[in-house]
Formats: C-alpha cells, structure tokens, sequence
C-alpha cells in the first residue's frame, strides 16, 4: 500500500504542486484561483484527444437510440438475445459504448491528487515536495479574486458547476422521438438530473479549490462539445 501510495506522490501529486506552484508565482497577480484555471486547461489540453472521440461516441450513442430501442421491444422476453442483438450493433456501428466514460475515469486520480494538494495546504514542510529548479513561493494566499477562499466549500460555486454539468449533458442527450420504453426514459433522466446534483452534493463538502476545477472543466468540455457536435449531422 505504501509502495502505491509513493508511486501516486511521485506521478500525480508532486508534478500537480508542482506546477500550481510554479503558475501562481509567475502568472499576474499571484491568485491560486487564477493557477488552478490554466492548470485545468493544461489537463485538459493533454487529454483533449480522447475527450475528442469520447465526445463523438457519446453522440452516436445517441443517434442509435431508435434502433437500441427496438431490438428492446423485439426481444423484451429474451434478454440474452438482446444482449447479443446490441453487441452487433455497436460492432456494426464501431461504437464501444463505455468509452466516454473513460475521460471521466482518467480524471478521478487529478481530482484525488488536487483534492491532496489542497487537503494538506502549502505549509512549509510541503514546500520539501517542490523540484529543485522550484524556486519557493513563500506565502500561498487561498483567496481567489481577493473573495473566495479556496481553501473551504462554497455553495455557490457548486450549484454553478451542477447547472453547466446539465447542459453538458443535454448537448448529448438524445432527442425524443416517439413513445421511448420505461428503462431508457430512467437512464436518460439519471444522465441529465442525477449527476449534475450528485456533483453539487459532492462538492458541498470539498474545498471550493476542487469545484473551481470541476466548474472550468465543465465549460470547457460543454464549448469543445459544440464544435465537435457542430460538425457532424444532428
């Protein structure tokens, strides 16, 4: 466990402080918010090919709902039947329907590492954690803007980023088309309200720094979406 947990440090956690640090002393005005934003857009830039195709998986994923649906109806009474017909499906469209999940999955250890930088500060006996060509930045202000301490939860910012994670969401939710059977109408409300308050509840309770994160990453998700989207037939 040790072993995983040094292996975690030396791959995630010390590389993210790392970088904060080094944003926060030579970007303008020195506000950690300000760190954190383009922090995000450097993930987010490093993961953008994959966002890419989970982007457009999730929306032809949507497009097949009408035919998901039918070979729902034709074999209602024969799941295994249906399990196969839906396989051959996804084959046929070359569609893996867990792969926008994957950006998702590959986000969770960042926002663990995030939620350790902010969990154990930037006291002075963190700062041994800086690369030698670091050089030390003295005392790290939390506030962002001069208001916000990211240091503590904000509601405010939580309800923020559950709002955008809806219309996230919505951008690739599929269009209804006629009478849909009761199983897809549950997974496609799960999609669009469950998430977006799970993230508001989760986030209730985290330091507001990890909220920032999560709101930037939203909106940046929510504009490559669009013109990704924007390109392709509806």
């Amino acid at each position: 466990m040790e072993l995983l947990i040094n292996i975690f440090n030396k791959i995630l956690y010390q590389p993210l402080f790392n970088i904060l640090v080094l944003l926060y002393q030579y970007l303008p005005g020195k506000d950690l918010g300000i760190a954190i934003i383009f922090l995000t857009l450097l993930t987010k830039a490093l993961f953008y090919p994959l966002s890419k195709q989970s982007i457009k998986s999730q929306k032809a994923l949507s497009n097949l709902q009408p035919k998901i649906q039918d070979i729902q109806k034709k074999y209602k009474d024969d799941k295994e039947k249906q399990a196969l017909a839906m396989m051959e499906l996804y084959q046929k469209e070359k569609i893996n329907p867990f792969s926008g999940l994957l950006p998702l999955f590959l986000q969770i250890p960042i926002l663990i590492a995030l939620y350790r930088v902010f969990l154990r500060g930037f006291h002075p006996e963190e700062m041994l954690s800086l690369y030698n060509f670091i050089p030390h930045p003295g005392n790290i202000s939390p506030l962002f803007l001069g208001i916000l301490d990211l240091n503590k939860p904000s509601p405010i910012l939580a309800i923020f980023t559950g709002v955008f994670q809806f219309f996230q969401s919505k951008m690739v939710a599929p269009k209804a088309k006629g009478k849909t059977d009761r199983f897809s109408q549950i997974f496609q409300k799960q999609i669009l309200y469950f998430f977006p308050i799970f993230t508001i509840f989760i986030l209730l309770k985290l330091p507001s720094a990890i909220g920032l994160y999560w709101l930037v990453v939203t909106i940046f998700s929510i504009i490559q979406q669009y013109f990704i989207l924007k390109k392709r037939p509806a």
